[in-house]
């Protein structure tokens, strides 16, 4: 569901004005410059008396003085719909000084022209005058098909707005309605298979169907840089396919098949020689091409089992699964400027990766679900939003201090302002002396096991990291705050696998997790522009 959330920068405010150059009509003393039409006001007397004859429609308090505080900013409906107010207020009072403009300016033409005038004035002054009439006339005509168009833009913005309220409010109405009891309520109305959210169906329901050859096409984290020292091997499993990732004789990462092109014996239970994995079995070697260099008591013969690119950024292996060339960027997972990495987790988890990509972003189940961990004592707001730019996949949690981000195809980045663990402080992260960076990376192993990268990170206390014991401190933690979501998660993929949607509602507080939806969606079907991505 798109939400009526906007920024500043997205309507047509007043952010700064140019000074124009001086005119004939703009030399007096006192006079600004800021707009045309005070130099017109400066002049003389006569016209500022010829402004007072309309004074019911020119007299209007010039709205800039109350611009709403929000330029760059997120803002929830409400603070939108008061920038939309003023947006309006701003373009009423500049029509009106564009054709108050163009009043005095005609007048002034008038002026020029009069017989008395011309007693008074050579040939050449009044064709001069006019001369310069007729230039701030052209201009001041422009203006106003500049402000028809800004008025024409308003217009619409506004129309859009109501759009988006109207979407945020129907899944509240939706859900006020369901909560009345009633003695019709039959199973199809709790267990509906299909909701719209913007015009379009979200379902996701059944068991787990083959993965779409389109997901593959992305960078993926595998592992981290520590866990792949020179002479180990970490085996993965990848959309259902077995591989092992280990490091060649030029020190790089590279990932093949596991399974010996002889017998079918999986290569991780050999070992890593100078850059080459030996199969345990009869010790075939494998480069990080793939190539078999080495057949020992036997001819040596040209096979090569399959191999995947392969590289390392931001203490990272990734690679990249799909068929098609791959993108020649990945996406930065570097902790923000001033953290430092405390701990580095792998876990096997027994769920489908996208019912764990729902939970992680997802905020609002906090202080029902982590009771006991980081969540403890937490208070049950009375209202729980995400705001978040009507393109994107990242935003903030009101009313807690969390930023929160989608990075394609299977990343969650969450930044925590806390006072001290386990508390939150402030309404937002800005307002954090100390926060805590996490890093989840749902890998899909297959279609009922994910492969969790969990990475920390804190911008206080750095003499943790030295500590000893504290890894084990962290997964212990980490594990605990696991073990409160699997239950969840695991209930929800059992009735999911027999028929239920488990997306059957969606409410405001969902945001994030339906346009992670519907954005796999897009991507499922081959799509070539996916949603939220500018």
């Amino acid at each position: 569901m798109n939400a009526a959330v906007f920024t500043s920068s997205a309507l047509s405010l007043p952010i700064s004005f140019c000074k124009t150059r001086s005119s004939q009509l703009a030399r007096k003393k006192g006079v600004k410059g800021e707009l045309r039409v005070f130099a017109v006001f400066g002049e003389e007397s006569g016209l500022v008396e010829k402004k007072s004859q309309w004074g019911h429609l020119f007299d209007v308090e010039d709205p800039r003085s109350k611009t709403p505080p929000y330029k760059g900013k997120f803002m929830d409906v409400n603070q939108a719909l008061e920038v939309a107010r003023f947006d309006i207020q701003y373009l009423d009072w500049r029509a009106r000084q564009d054709l108050l403009t163009i009043m005095l300016l005609h007048d002034k033409v008038v002026d020029v022209l009069n017989p008395l005038a011309r007693e008074y004035k050579s040939i050449g002054t009044v064709k001069k005058e006019l001369a310069g009439l007729q230039e701030e006339l052209a201009k001041a005509h422009q203006q106003v098909h500049i402000s028809e168009a800004r008025v024409s833009t308003a217009l619409e913005k506004l129309a859009h707005m109501e759009e988006l309220v109207n979407d945020r409010l129907l899944p509240v109405r939706v859900a006020t309605e369901s909560d009345k009891p009633s003695s019709s309520t039959s199973v199809q109305d709790l267990d509906r298979e299909k909701t719209i959210i913007g015009g379009k169906s979200l379902n996701v329901s059944g068991p787990v169907q083959p993965y779409s050859p389109h997901l593959k096409n992305f960078w993926y984290p595998v592992a981290f840089t520590a866990d792949l020292k020179h002479d180990t091997m970490v085996p993965i499993d990848c959309f259902e396919q077995p591989w092992v990732i280990f490091r060649g004789e030029d020190g790089k990462p590279g990932c093949v098949r596991n399974t010996c092109a002889h017998r079918a014996c999986p290569l991780d239970l050999g070992s890593v020689n100078n850059g080459r994995i030996q199969c345990p079995y009869h010790g075939w070697e494998y480069s990080t091409d793939g190539k078999c260099t080495k057949m020992p008591s036997t001819k040596l013969l040209n096979v090569k089992i399959k191999s995947i690119p392969c590289l390392e950024q931001d203490g990272m292996v990734w690679v990249w699964p799909g068929d098609e060339p791959p993108s020649p960027t990945l996406p930065s997972l570097q902790p923000p400027s001033g953290f430092v990495i405390h701990a580095e987790l792998v876990m096997d988890l027994p769920v489908e990766h996208g019912l764990l990509l729902d939970n992680l972003l997802d905020l609002a189940h906090a202080p029902f679900t982590h009771t006991s961990t980081f969540a403890k004592g937490w208070s049950v707001p009375s209202l729980v939003k995400f705001l978040t730019p009507s393109s994107g996949l990242q935003g903030y949690w009101d009313p807690y201090p969390i930023d929160m981000e989608f990075k394609p195809p299977c990343i969650v980045l969450s930044t925590i302002g806390i006072s001290k663990p386990g508390k939150l402080e402030g309404k937002s992260t800005e307002q954090c002396a100390t926060h805590l960076h996490q890093l989840h990376v749902c890998l899909p192993s297959s279609r009922n096991k994910t492969r969790l990268l969990y990475r920390m990170s804190l911008d206080f206390a750095p003499i943790l990291k030295n500590l000893p014991f504290m890894e084990h401190l962290w997964r212990h933690f980490a594990e605990q705050v696991l073990n409160e979501d699997l239950r969840l998660v695991l209930g929800q993929q059992e009735r999911m696998l027999n028929g239920a949607n488990i997306w059957n509602l969606p409410v405001a507080y969902d945001k994030l997790g339906v346009r992670y939806r519907l954005w796999r969606n897009a991507v499922d079907r081959g799509d070539d522009k996916l949603p939220f991505s500018g």
